[in-house]
């Protein structure tokens, strides 16, 4: 259980990490591209972000669940965490990657604007999330 927990922990704090680089340095940038480079970038920004964030995101959620159902103790922390890392889900892929998928299109400005603002979703839910694993080290420690 110490061994899956350590993994959840991590893949949350880097995650968290990673989600606040974006929000704040990534995304906003988006706006400063040139219009004849956004679509070379745009392709660039989804395969490379991909193979960072598609199989830590996986990690973090089959973690989340394995504690959520077998933790013996701290368990509403655990199952809380769970709630948190599928809801995450849900704004990726029913909020997030249709703005990606419609920057695809090419350069739009008020496409990037919704892009920035319903990331401060996911950003918040992954602070969440890292608070939780902090209560949780707390409370084991």
């Amino acid at each position: 259980m110490t061994t899956i927990l350590l993994i959840n922990l991590f893949s949350s704090f880097f995650l968290c990490g990673l989600i606040w680089t974006i929000q704040l340095v990534h995304y906003p940038m988006f706006r400063y591209l040139d219009s004849s480079e956004f679509l070379s970038h745009m392709n660039q920004h989804k395969s490379r972000i991909s193979l960072i964030v598609v199989p830590v995101m996986v990690i973090e959620l089959v973690s989340s669940g394995w504690l959520a159902l077998s933790a013996e103790i701290l368990r509403v922390y655990h199952i809380t965490g769970l709630v948190v890392v599928i809801a995450i889900w849900l704004v990726t892929f029913l909020v997030q990657v249709p703005q990606h998928n419609r920057l695809s299109a090419g350069k739009d400005d008020e496409i990037i604007g919704k892009l920035v603002r319903g990331n401060w979703i996911r950003t918040l839910l992954w602070s969440a999330k890292s608070l939780i694993g902090i209560a949780i080290l707390y409370q084991l420690l």
